[in-house]
């Protein structure tokens, strides 16, 4: 069996969203001959009994953790209200500006460089000692593309890029266009040695031949896990539950079109208040407590943090209904949420809320597993249908077609990662 050395810094029982492309990756590719060695950073409860994991050492804290760390703050807190400026956000005062540029300057060329030297030096002794057929590397964070770019250039050996997240066509890039025109730089002469570039969806395959013209260049879409695919009887919530699980991107992925429909649909006493119960899991934004109350929905949503995956998977599993957020930016038409994903696995209504029609669309409609819905009217109209079916029978049936589904199961999207592995040591050869 050929062997593929797999560089990624996120991996489970990590929950980073970011771990589960390259956890179904390690899971499935042996079935298409090859045996995955996941590079990854130090796991507290790592699953080296079921896979082959090198752990590099452990280290504490990225760039900027580190950065507080040296000028005597707390390495986990905010700066701003460590000094006693909590409110600086989005205003443009001389703090901020140099805030700004601080964190520009020590997290070049990525928040997460800290990495490089031991994954890099685990890299290079098994690549060594063993006989390692190809590379992949993972991003984000980009510095497994850099190591990965050092460890092929060291020992000549096939090297497929994957970025689930564009680097710097990505439209969540925040930094300067002074750092964005570095950064461009160094994407463009660290993936220039890669054999193959993979990213998620065509929309941004189609970008980076923009940037990357010379590649080769792959769509391979993230996917579920099959094993994880619920069947047979679910015991639902009693309820009228809607959930959403995951980040909301500090309000990029906002739920005021969700709750405006729902204030609206309760006045109009279209739907009773005590049935309804909207959940939240994920980590906590100081500005949703505001968005609820403005809303007067204190008693229908319900913020409950951050939790294990596998009570966010549960949580998914007993709902009547899944929530969905997008960005409302014209970049997000080829993003493939990994949340979708899991959403697909769970068997349950997507409800996806977003202002422009993209890949998540298509694959809604393809798959029958749910709604894409922009207007206020929309979604009360579907909120509506969901909740007239929910009040008659009890609960929300599924209506997902499960032929269709599963293509975007994780061994479909192995067996394509597997084929790209294939062909990258033939042109090599």
């Amino acid at each position: 069996m050929k062997k593929v050395l797999i560089v990624s810094y996120y991996f489970p029982p990590d929950t980073a969203i970011g771990g589960l492309r390259i956890n179904g990756l390690v899971k499935y590719l042996p079935y298409f001959g090859w045996e995955p060695i996941i590079l990854t950073k130090n796991l507290s409860d790592n699953l080296s009994s079921k896979y082959n994991i090198i752990n590099t050492p452990y280290f504490e804290y990225d760039s900027i953790a580190s950065f507080k760390k040296r000028i005597g703050l707390n390495p986990k807190g905010s700066i701003k209200k460590q000094i006693g400026k909590p409110n600086l956000k989005n205003k443009k005062t001389f703090l901020n500006v140099l805030f700004s540029f601080i964190e520009e300057i020590i997290t070049y060329p990525d928040n997460q460089k800290t990495w490089y030297s031991n994954a890099f030096e685990a890299g290079d002794k098994i690549l060594s000692n063993e006989k390692i057929d190809a590379i992949i590397s993972s991003s984000s964070p980009i510095i497994s593309h850099i190591i990965a770019h050092d460890l092929k250039k060291k020992h000549s050996i096939p090297w497929i890029a994957d970025l689930r997240d564009l680097w710097t066509q990505n439209h969540y890039y925040y930094y300067s266009n002074v750092r964005k025109f570095f950064d461009t730089k160094l994407e463009i002469k660290t993936l220039k040695t890669a054999n193959v570039l993979t990213t998620v969806s065509e929309v941004l395959a189609s970008a980076l031949r923009i940037l990357h013209n010379e590649k080769f260049i792959y769509s391979i879409p993230n996917g579920f896990d099959l094993e994880e695919s619920i069947n047979g009887n679910i015991n639902l919530s009693s309820k009228f539950t809607i959930t959403y699980t995951g980040s909301l991107y500090q309000g990029k992925r906002d739920p005021s079109k969700l709750f405006k429909s729902l204030n609206e649909l309760i006045e109009e006493n279209k739907i009773n208040k005590k049935d309804i119960e909207v959940r939240f899991y994920g980590p906590q934004e100081d500005w949703m407590k505001q968005k609820i109350e403005q809303y007067n929905l204190q008693d229908v949503i319900f913020d409950y943090g951050l939790v294990s995956r596998d009570v966010a998977l549960s949580r998914q599993r007993d709902s009547q209904v899944l929530l969905l957020l997008l960005w409302d930016h014209p970049s997000e038409v080829g993003v493939y949420t990994g949340k979708i994903f899991e959403y697909l696995a769970s068997k349950r209504p997507i409800l996806a809320i977003g202002g422009i029609k993209g890949v998540v669309n298509e694959l809604l409609e393809e798959t029958e597993a749910g709604y894409f819905v922009s207007s206020i009217e929309d979604i009360k109209n579907i909120i509506i249908k969901y909740y007239n079916e929910y009040k008659l029978n009890g609960q929300i049936s599924y209506k997902g077609n499960n032929s269709k589904i599963e293509k975007y199961s994780q061994k479909e999207m192995a067996r394509k990662f597997a084929e790209v592995l294939d062909n990258s040591i033939k042109v090599n050869d």
